[in-house]
């Protein structure tokens, strides 16, 4: 995407992540992987649907173009907020790539049945997981056509 100075408009990404090394480990990566974005951050899933809402604290939050969602949360757990998301006729448009350490295959049917977009379990190791974030890049920013958050 592209402003009318002809620099890339930078991409909207909400981490809902609880863990305070994966956090760091995101913004490494995302760093890495040069991708020009605005990394929100929240860190339970009752705050995440804040943030969403625009409520209180988030009255003046941007709609991010894709929300990276951890299934492990506080308060509300990632299906929750998956859930309310996709019910949400405001909402429901945006991306939900879960980024989980959970390989349960129960988690992953449960997630596809509420609709995530995607579902990609975290890897350990730094450049493994920066590779990831470069495939997140590429597919979701570069080649999906998204619809603008209007």
């Amino acid at each position: 995407m592209y402003d009318v100075t002809g620099k890339g408009i930078p991409i909207e990404i909400l981490l809902v992540e609880d863990n305070y090394g994966d956090i760091v480990l995101t913004r490494e990566a995302f760093k890495e992987s040069k991708l020009h974005n605005n990394l929100s951050i929240v860190k339970d899933g009752v705050e995440a649907l804040a943030f969403l809402k625009r409520e209180g604290e988030y009255a003046d939050a941007v709609r991010p173009d894709i929300i990276l969602l951890d299934l492990n949360l506080p308060k509300k757990t990632g299906v929750e907020v998956l859930n309310e998301i996709k019910a949400n006729p405001e909402l429901k448009t945006i991306p939900v790539v879960i980024l989980t350490c959970s390989k349960n295959e129960d988690d992953i049917l449960e997630t596809y049945n509420s609709h995530a977009n995607c579902y990609i379990t975290k890897p350990v190791d730094f450049n493994k997981f920066i590779n990831v974030i470069k495939s997140l890049k590429n597919f979701w920013l570069d080649v999906v056509k998204l619809p603008s958050g209007k």
